[in-house]
């Protein structure tokens, strides 16, 4: 679709105002701790995939996920599983070790990708509060109507445009009352409490989808920790609510704690009222990432999982070589035996990246291969306190226990992109962009609802939407397709 993308190229400046207007409007935005909010950047040039290679990278997604929940599961159940608790704050920790037995289903799951040479290359899974069905609804149904229009596209076939793109919103529903039907069996909800913290960085996305919910019949609201009680029931605001959507991380309560919902957390599954997804911290630890990995070169931890041939085939087809990275022996990225996996990393800083086990945001990423730029500076000093070349970061890292300590993984090249970034005054800039693709997918449910993705642009290599980056509107070749003959038809 090079034609669309050409057009857009010489119109951008005429709808360009208009789509960042109306993103912000609708939620595209980080808020921060005092309300006050930052708009998201959007861009003007969009990801276009075939709705079917969506679909795959869903279904991908799906295996990966599901093999991430057994291989954590397998862990804890495991002599070592302290070497997984242990990379948990201690309300994290407390909460897994009393609900993972029962904790099976997740609603909604996230794999976060490079694509390098058309092919997706999963660097994580998210399954605490896996955000971005909103913002990715944003962008995507903004661009549509926003270029629809400025292209003449007849209104009244609008509607069906944008179903013809898909909803991570109407499937993040349809998750959740899947969810719902599993706990309750043969019951719906009739009420629904999207629960955060105040003024969470995410909030007006969330604002979005609980407009969503209503839209598809739900009776949904926002609440926060301090409303929440009940002896029997969930309740806030003197409102019962059957089903509640976590967007909460565990590790929140410890900063401002909420001894109710502390304590409703620790009852898998949910009596008071059905929540998804459970705590899941142990799932979206890096190490257990990392072990998906090591079980293509060790079948036993394989076996101890019980993964699926479908969900080995999966690994190995999409996860890069991945490894807890600690001094000792283990299989290298070509499958041949290192005597020492750190002293290895340290040798080859332009083939490895560095990751915190337990941390997000990008906080704690190190790029072997930007050792000495200002970036990477910068990120070893506010970890570390004083700058440090990449053998002695490589030492440094393999002592640290915080957050599980790290792991280490084989970089996926992903070269960047060229795209039109929309600042908030709607001037366009041309900018290089490192592009992930980010997909979703449910865990323990009767089947996938039709998840879509997401994509997140960022002109450093370490891509995250709180930190900085854009959003770039994801559609189909068809919708694409569409779009072209309405502007050929003017």
């Amino acid at each position: 679709m090079q034609e669309l993308i050409d057009v857009l190229r010489h119109q951008a400046r005429h709808f360009a105002p208009e789509l960042a207007q109306l993103a912000y409007k609708r939620g595209l935005a980080v808020t921060q701790s005092d309300g006050t909010t930052r708009p998201i950047p959007i861009t003007a040039t969009p990801v276009i995939l075939d709705a079917a290679e969506i679909r795959r990278r869903a279904e991908l997604s799906a295996h990966l996920a599901s093999a991430t929940v057994k291989m954590a599961r397998a862990w804890l159940a495991a002599p070592d599983a302290e070497l997984l608790l242990a990379s948990l704050s201690p309300l994290e920790r407390a909460l897994a070790e009393r609900t993972w037995p029962q904790a099976v289903r997740l609603a909604t799951t996230r794999v976060d990708y490079f694509v390098s040479g058309g092919k997706p290359w999963a660097l994580e899974v998210n399954a605490t509060i896996p955000a971005m069905q909103g913002y990715s609804d944003i962008a995507a149904r903004t661009f549509i109507e926003v270029v629809a229009r400025h292209f003449r596209y007849p209104e009244k076939a609008l509607p069906s445009l944008l179903t013809l793109n898909g909803s991570n919103a109407l499937a993040l529903y349809r998750s959740l009352l899947d969810g719902y039907a599993a706990e309750r069996p043969g019951r719906f909800p009739d009420t629904v409490a999207l629960l955060c913290r105040r003024n969470d960085a995410q909030i007006s996305e969330l604002r979005w989808l609980c407009e969503r919910f209503r839209e598809f019949g739900a009776d949904a609201d926002i609440v926060h920790p301090d409303e929440v009680s009940g002896d029997a029931t969930f309740e806030a605001r003197g409102k019962k609510y059957d089903l509640v959507y976590r967007h909460l991380f565990v590790r929140r309560l410890e900063q401002q704690p909420s001894p109710w919902v502390e304590d409703f957390l620790a009852t898998v599954p949910g009596k008071k009222a059905v929540f998804l997804n459970p705590p899941a911290s142990q799932v979206e630890v890096k190490s257990t990432f990392a072990r998906l990995s090591q079980a293509l070169a060790e079948p036993e931890l394989a076996e101890a999982a019980g993964l699926t041939p479908t969900e080995l085939e999966a690994i190995r087809a999409s996860v890069p070589w991945t490894r807890l990275f600690r001094a000792g022996p283990t299989t290298g990225p070509d499958g041949t035996k290192l005597d020492d996996v750190v002293a290895e990393v340290a040798r080859n800083p332009a083939r490895f990246v560095l990751k915190r086990a337990w941390d997000y945001g990008g906080k704690a990423v190190f790029l072997g291969r930007s050792a000495g730029t200002v970036p990477y500076t910068e990120r070893v000093t506010a970890a570390y306190g004083e700058p440090l070349g990449w053998p002695e970061l490589c030492a440094r890292a393999a002592s640290d226990p915080t957050g599980g300590g790290f792991v280490v993984q084989e970089i996926v090249d992903s070269p960047p992109e060229d795209h039109l970034l929309v600042e908030p005054h709607g001037t366009v800039l041309p900018t290089s962009f490192f592009v992930d693709y980010s997909a979703y997918a449910s865990v323990g449910l009767a089947k996938q609802p039709a998840w879509g993705g997401v994509c997140r642009g960022s002109m450093a290599e370490i891509v995250n939407i709180v930190g900085g980056g854009g959003v770039l509107p994801l559609i189909t070749t068809e919708v694409a397709s569409k779009l072209l003959l309405a502007w050929k038809a003017i």
